[in-house]
């Protein structure tokens, strides 16, 4: 089970690293889709945490105070190179690493499949991930607390449901009043959408549709 998760997690960072290949420098300046960050830091954060071990991790949080906003930004700001350049070459040199934070292995896959969309959608590049790679993310993402970053409070209210994967989640859909009533709501969409929207990022208008859209929005 191990090995075929890095084997993803390898795959994907390969394809960002070729991506940003053809990438102007200057670019790496642009807002991602993760606030506060511009595309060069979360590269820069992807590096760090490709690094990351164990021991490192319960290191690097008590540097910091137990403050994980905190640690994240010192693993940016030590892992961003001079230019792009350099920084790229960073994720390069550690793009076939498997080494993990304490955290299950499958949010490697939410760390490259998010991050990789947190750089890929304000660039206007496009990639069509494997549907296994996102629901092994998705699915962890939904049985993880937001005090963790994940959606499973979302998934207890909501009924999500993947237009391209054999996956629907959740209690909302299916209440008393039916799947149009305020117990009955669910939300459909991608794979990939369903993956950022929990995640905290911004989805196109369209990519989401649903009874449970007005409500999700009010409550997140």
């Amino acid at each position: 089970m191990g090995d075929d998760v890095w084997a993803m997690v390898h795959a994907e960072r390969a394809a960002l690293i070729a991506d940003l290949e053809g990438v102007d420098e200057a670019r790496w300046d642009e807002p991602s889709l993760c606030p506060g960050w511009s595309v060069h830091d979360v590269v820069a954060h992807l590096v760090d945490t490709a690094r990351t071990t164990r021991l490192g991790f319960v290191v690097a949080m008590a540097r910091a105070r137990f403050d994980f906003d905190r640690q994240n930004a010192h693993g940016v700001a030590r892992e961003r190179g001079a230019s792009p350049a350099q920084t790229l070459e960073r994720l390069r040199a550690v793009a076939r690493r498997t080494s993990t934070p304490p955290a299950p292995r499958d949010s490697r896959l939410v760390e490259e499949v998010v991050h990789g969309e947190d750089v890929r959608r304000p660039l206007g590049l496009h990639r069509a991930y494997p549907t296994e790679a996102v629901v092994r993310a998705l699915r962890l993402q939904l049985r993880t607390p937001a005090s963790f970053g994940g959606a499973k409070e979302t998934a207890a209210r909501l009924r999500l449901a993947a237009a391209d994967a054999d996956l629907a989640v959740g209690e909302g859909g299916e209440g008393p009043e039916g799947p149009e009533g305020p117990e009955g709501s669910e939300v459909r969409g991608s794979a990939l959408a369903l993956l950022l929207a929990v995640s905290g990022r911004p989805v196109a208008s369209g990519e989401l549709a649903g009874p449970g859209l007005a409500a999700w929005g009010a409550g997140r």
